[in-house]
């Protein structure tokens, strides 16, 4: 069984099993299901009134304050340096922002914010050492709910901070890719159509029109 036990399928809603199905339908692993059902653990209507809520994220289960805490580790870990400099939550002080980055100036934190760095530490440097220990460890401070909510949200967060790393948004040379409007919001297939180019798979002994 996987670490987190799936939710029942009779307890999901009607649309979600609905979704499920359908991919599965579509050449999906029937092994998809068995993520998803986890994943629904997160599934809520109502926004929680147990505290703060970070803007960016206006109807997660955990509090505004983690969820700063972790995004700017997401972004020191991935070197995003407009989200290391950013502060969006009041309560993440500069003091605060040191402990983040190292393990070693965590004492001062909450369990929940310690347990909560240490999973996305891991998850963002060496995600198999994540194991039974860790997750025991999770949920004697955080929900089912919380902890899937929280994994999802790390996975994000390294994720996007790594690509904006990559994009260089403090360089002061000239950008690799200029500005050009015609590829806003367009596939390249359709630029090519509009263009009137033939695509790229077009046989080599076709004539292709000029770009």
């Amino acid at each position: 069984m996987p670490r987190i036990e799936p939710l029942p399928w009779e307890v999901i809603p009607a649309h979600e099993r609905r979704r499920m199905d359908d991919t599965v339908e579509a050449g999906g692993s029937p092994a998809d299901k068995t993520a998803t059902r986890i994943m629904a653990y997160a599934l809520h209507d109502h926004v929680p009134d147990d505290g703060d809520r970070h803007y960016n994220y206006p109807r997660h289960l955990l509090g505004g304050k983690l969820l700063e805490m972790l995004r700017i580790r997401s972004a020191q870990i991935g070197g995003c340096e407009p989200c290391m400099s950013a502060r969006k939550v009041d309560d993440v002080s500069d003091e605060a922002v040191a402990c983040i980055a190292s393990p070693l100036l965590r004492g001062t934190l909450s369990v929940r914010e310690q347990r909560a760095l240490t999973f996305l530490d891991m998850l963002a440097t060496d995600h198999y050492r994540i194991d039974d220990e860790i997750y025991r460890a999770l949920a004697e401070v955080f929900t089912t709910a919380e902890i899937v909510e929280l994994g999802m949200t790390c996975g994000g967060m390294i994720g996007i901070h790594r690509f904006i790393h990559t994009l260089d948004p403090h360089g002061d040379t000239p950008p690799i890719i200029p500005y050009d409007p015609a590829q806003v919001g367009i596939s390249w297939a359709e630029r090519e159509k509009r263009a009137g180019c033939q695509p790229a798979s077009a046989s080599p002994l076709q004539v292709r029109a000029p770009c």
